[in-house]
């Protein structure tokens, strides 16, 4: 018996040390594998992507990594779909999606913000909870101190349902704040500059793509019959793209087709003086307002932002080009006469200009009005007849090329 169990003592011992040097074989023989070959990148490796959690993919992402997120790989995939003749892998680290805004091309069109608006955001909690309303129209006014009263009563006769924005070009803002309104509104002050100039620069079709109209106002109008919601109301009735209040027939100098009628909602039409319209159907006598107080619908500003040039900031001639952004024209730009409103004609351009060669600053502004009137028609005429030519269709009875 004692010989028995000195025997199956001794076989125990024998085994766990065949257990032990197996086991350090085993880790020794890995250890050498391992160091033999490059280390294996978790960025080289395909995997499912629900394989690892979205967190894991946005940190390895930072870092650098070929993995893309799920909505960029969908996009990539999505994108090359129907390319037939691709039989590689897909490099994830590139995206080209040639529908992307210019210069977003390599952005997952899921990531791509292409239009903002002047809504006004907190600096803290969810972004999501910020906005309390969202204005569907937009109405500008370039602005100086001088008029601050009038421009209050005018911001007055629009309701919370517009975005108000002063250019102030006079570079005083702070004084404005006596106003409650002013506390909400945009404030954009560069000195000595029309509102054409701010309009091509701060007003990017882009960036007012979430307003239904837009109102581009001078400072000194009266709006005393004026009433902002109405006034919606009568262009979405008249299918109006592009369009302005009536002005009081008996102040100041204007065209007939921009005169009040009192018997009438809206007028299209207008007989100018004898010889002044070549077409019925072409300004003055329609398809025109002026530019002093136009509203534009989203896609019509769309166009006449393109039209604006960035070197002719007063405007003149652009009332009559405005007609290109619509179709048909003679019926989609329009005077609302029952709302109407009053020119003040305050000369506050001229004060900005200087005195040269003996003429006083006004001088000097109007000088340029005309001369950039000139250039204005030069170049769109200059635009239309290349543009022909182009397509070798010289002299087209659809050139309007000399009437703008």
């Amino acid at each position: 018996m004692g010989i028995f169990s000195r025997s199956s003592i001794s076989r125990r011992s024998k085994d766990g040390m065949k257990i032990i040097a197996t086991a350090f074989f085993g880790v020794t023989f890995g250890f050498l594998i391992g160091i033999s070959f490059p280390s294996l990148s978790i960025t080289k490796v395909s995997l499912p992507t629900n394989f690892l959690p979205s967190n894991d993919l946005s940190y390895i992402e930072e870092k650098g990594s070929a993995i893309a997120t799920p909505d960029s790989h969908k996009a990539w995939s999505s994108s090359k779909s129907n390319d037939s003749s691709s039989s590689g892998p897909i490099d994830k680290s590139k995206i080209w999606v040639p529908s992307n805004p210019r210069g977003a091309e390599r952005l997952p069109p899921g990531m791509v913000a292409a239009e903002s608006d002047f809504y006004l955001r907190r600096l803290y909690g969810l972004p999501h909870e910020d906005l309390t309303s969202q204005p569907r129209y937009l109405v500008t006014f370039t602005v100086g101190i001088s008029q601050k009263e009038n421009i209050d009563a005018c911001v007055k006769k629009f309701s919370e349902n517009f975005t108000i924005v002063l250019f102030h070009y006079d570079g005083r803002v702070t004084e404005w704040d006596e106003f409650e309104w002013s506390k909400t509104a945009i404030h954009i002050s560069v000195r000595k500059q029309t509102k054409w100039w701010y309009a091509k620069r701060f007003l990017h079709p882009d960036i007012v793509a979430r307003y239904d109209y837009i109102f581009i106002w001078d400072e000194d109008l009266g709006v005393e019959h004026f009433n902002a919601e109405e006034y919606i109301n009568l262009v979405k009735k008249h299918g109006l793209e592009i369009s302005q209040p009536g002005l009081e027939p008996n102040k100041g100098l204007t065209w007939q087709m921009t005169k009040r009628r009192g018997d009438l909602e809206v007028h299209k039409i207008t007989e100018e003086k004898p010889g002044w319209c070549s077409d019925p159907h072409l300004p003055p006598c329609a398809a025109f307002v002026e530019i002093m107080a136009p509203v534009f619908s989203r896609d019509a500003w769309r166009c006449v932002w393109h039209m604006i040039q960035n070197d002719l900031v007063h405007g003149w001639g652009l009332d009559f080009a405005l007609r290109r952004c619509v179709e048909p024209a003679h019926e989609k730009i329009g005077v609302v006469d029952s709302q109407w409103v009053v020119h003040q004609t305050v000369p506050s351009l001229g004060s900005q200009g200087e005195a040269q060669d003996g003429k006083a600053p006004w001088q000097g502004v109007r000088d340029r009005c005309k001369k950039e009137w000139t250039m204005f028609q030069s170049r769109m005429a200059n635009a239309e007849k290349d543009y022909f030519k182009s397509l070798q269709v010289e002299g087209s009875s659809n050139s309007t090329a000399t009437t703008i």
